[in-house]
């Protein structure tokens, strides 16, 4: 079954809930929703690939759903640059590419929690004329 999965091209869940990269949690709920019922095997009389297609839909709101399961699918997720446009790839890259030498890295919550940073003040006395 191992080598079964291995032929399976992978999947992109942003493109299979029909949504943004940077979608919010309200959005790939809502599109879940909306998919789960046009996809749902009872209304097309349990048609193997409808079936396939409802699956492969729960898997991807299971893992996007999750924030866990999102940051880890999206650090190791469908990385192959030659899929996608320059547009899609920024889009998909751009909480990596903005972390990078400290583009948004002070931004990050996670950090700025951690991290104490105290500037220095400096005062001149200015003499008036």
């Amino acid at each position: 079954m191992a080598a079964a999965d291995d032929t399976n091209p992978p999947k992109d869940y942003y493109k299979l809930l029909e949504v943004d990269y940077d979608a919010t949690d309200e959005n790939i709920k809502l599109n879940y929703r909306r998919l789960a019922l046009k996809w749902h095997p009872d209304k097309h009389g349990g048609d193997s690939a409808v079936t396939t297609k409802f699956q492969e839909i729960n898997e991807a709101y299971n893992v996007l759903s999750d924030p866990a399961k999102r940051f880890d699918y999206d650090l190791t997720g469908i990385c192959e640059i030659e899929k996608y446009s320059l547009q899609e790839y920024l889009a998909r890259f751009k909480g990596m590419i903005l972390t990078c030498n400290g583009l948004g890295w002070w931004d990050s919550p996670a950090i700025t929690s951690s991290v104490n940073i105290t500037w220095p003040v400096v005062t001149r006395n200015l003499k008036k004329n």
